[in-house]
């Protein structure tokens, strides 16, 4: 285990999880066997599932849910109260099949999203608030809606955040 630092309180953290250097770790935080990387902010209300990976420089802000089956490349944002799963077909008891996610490297998920088991999220592409991702995601894509579409291109999502930086 790294040098990570806990700032918030009742955390649950099983021996088993590997935390990387830099990683800061707010309340209400239950980290079950998975591994976090490097300069990673955990902010509060958040569970991470056993055999979870989530890469170096990624944000997972408050109320997030990553279930077993997830995995999470570098420079990653995951926006508040974002829920992944990992089974198609849930039922209260009996077998099912886990599922694997995969969010490439530097992608942004917002606010609120859902993301269906078995769906790959493409380098740099971005979820738009309170979307519903039920297939992949393309590279460089900005998908948005109920359920999720493409709507425009990483490009265009940069050049209106700059104008919105440059605006205040």
């Amino acid at each position: 285990m790294g040098k990570y630092r806990v700032k918030g309180r009742h955390v649950i953290i099983t021996p088993d999880t590997i935390i990387g250097d830099g990683t800061i770790i707010w309340n209400f935080v239950n980290l079950w066997g998975c591994k976090i990387g490097r300069n990673c902010v955990i902010s509060s209300f958040v569970e991470i599932g056993r055999g979870v990976e989530i890469g170096d420089g990624c944000k997972v802000e408050a109320f997030v849910y990553i279930p077993p089956g997830v995995k999470i490349e570098d420079e990653v944002f995951i926006g508040p109260g974002v829920v992944f799963t990992n089974d198609k077909y849930p039922v209260a008891f009996g077998a099912f099949k886990l599922m694997r996610t995969l969010v490439k490297r530097g992608a942004s998920i917002g606010a609120r999203a859902v993301i269906l088991p078995g769906i790959t999220i493409g380098e740099r592409a971005v979820v738009g608030a309170g979307s519903v991702v039920t297939r992949d995601v393309l590279p460089e894509t900005v998908v948005a809606g109920v359920p999720a579409r493409p709507i425009g291109s990483r490009e265009e999502f940069e050049r209106k955040r700059e104008e919105l930086l440059m605006s205040s």
